[in-house]
C-alpha cells in the first residue's frame, strides 16, 4: 500500500509540472533553470559583413568616402608648370629683293639727256644680306630691328648700286605645339640708294608679310619669310645727269633666316 501511494503522488506532481512548462514555451519565455531562476540568453556572435567590430572608414578631403593619400591629377602629383623664358634673338638672312614696279623714277617721262628717248631704269632687282636682332617674349611676340643691304641692277649707271634698309619689325608666332610655327610680320623703316656705299637718294618704306620658322634646337631656328614693301623714294639727279622724279617703288622681299637665342630671364 505504501508503494502504491508513493507512485500516485509522483504521477500527480509530474501532471502538474508539464502544463506549466508548455505555457511558458508558448509565451516565449525561458524554461526555469535551477533554483527557479531563468537562463540568460547567450550573446550573439558577430557575423562577417555586419560591420560590428570594424573601424569606421577614413573620410577623405571634404567629407568624401575616398581614403586619404596622394590624388592623381592634383597640383603636387601633376606635371610642373612650364617655364616662361625670355630670349635675345639675333641672326642673319640671305635676302632676295624683287622689283615689282620701279615707279616714277623709271617711267616714260624720264628722258635721257644724250640723244633723247627713254632713260634706262636705275632701280631693279637684286640680292644681299640682312642682320637682325630683337627680343623674344615668353608669349607669341617678337620685337626687333634689322639692317639690310642689297646690290640692285642699276643698268650700269652705278658701278655698284647699293640699296640700304634699316627697319623696326614685329612678329606674331602662334603656339602650334610643334617645332614648325607660322608667323606674321610687319614694320616700317628708311632706305638709302647710291653708288657703292654712298647716298644719292633716300626714302621710307612699310612692309607686311609672313613666313614659317623651324626650331632646330631650343636656341636655334631657321625660317623663310616673304614680305611686300612699298617704298617711297625721293627724286634726285643721278650721276648720268638724268632727273629722277619722286615715286613709289614696289618690292617683294624673300629671306632665308638663321637665328639663335640667348636666354635673358625667366618668369
Amino acid at each position: 500500500m505504501a508503494d502504491r501511494s508513493l507512485l500516485v503522488t509522483t504521477l500527480l506532481t509530474v501532471w502538474a509540472v508539464l502544463p506549466a512548462s508548455g505555457l511558458a514555451r508558448a509565451e516565449g519565455g525561458t524554461p526555469p533553470g535551477p533554483q527557479g531562476g531563468s537562463t540568460p540568453p547567450a550573446p550573439a556572435a558577430p557575423t562577417q559583413g555586419s560591420g560590428m567590430g570594424a573601424p569606421p572608414p577614413t573620410l577623405g578631403p571634404e567629407g568624401s568616402s575616398a581614403p586619404n593619400g596622394p590624388r592623381l591629377g592634383s597640383g603636387e602629383a601633376g606635371a610642373p608648370p612650364p617655364l616662361h623664358v625670355e630670349y635675345a634673338q639675333y641672326g642673319v638672312a640671305i635676302l632676295a629683293l624683287v622689283d615689282i614696279n620701279s615707279g616714277a623714277m623709271c617711267g616714260n617721262s624720264v628722258q635721257s639727256p644724250v640723244g633723247g628717248g627713254r632713260a634706262p631704269c636705275i632701280l631693279g632687282s637684286g640680292g644681299g644680306l640682312v642682320i637682325r636682332g630683337g627680343y623674344r617674349s615668353p608669349g607669341p611676340w617678337y620685337v626687333g630691328g634689322a639692317y639690310a643691304f642689297a646690290k640692285l641692277d642699276s643698268s650700269n649707271l652705278f658701278r655698284l648700286g647699293i640699296f640700304q634698309q634699316l627697319w623696326a619689325e614685329m612678329r606674331y608666332l602662334p603656339d602650334t605645339g610643334s617645332r614648325v610655327a607660322p608667323f606674321a610680320t610687319w614694320g616700317l623703316g628708311g632706305v638709302t640708294y647710291g653708288n657703292e656705299w654712298g647716298v644719292e637718294t633716300g626714302g621710307a618704306m612699310i612692309f607686311a608679310g609672313g613666313g614659317v620658322q623651324f626650331e632646330v634646337t631650343r636656341k636655334a631656328v631657321v625660317g623663310l619669310g616673304i614680305v611686300y614693301k612699298p617704298t617711297l623714294i625721293a627724286g634726285w639727279t643721278d650721276t648720268a645727269g638724268i632727273v629722277r622724279p619722286t615715286g613709289v617703288a614696289n618690292f617683294l622681299g624673300l629671306d632665308i633666316q638663321l637665328e639663335v637665342r640667348t636666354e635673358t630671364g625667366r618668369r
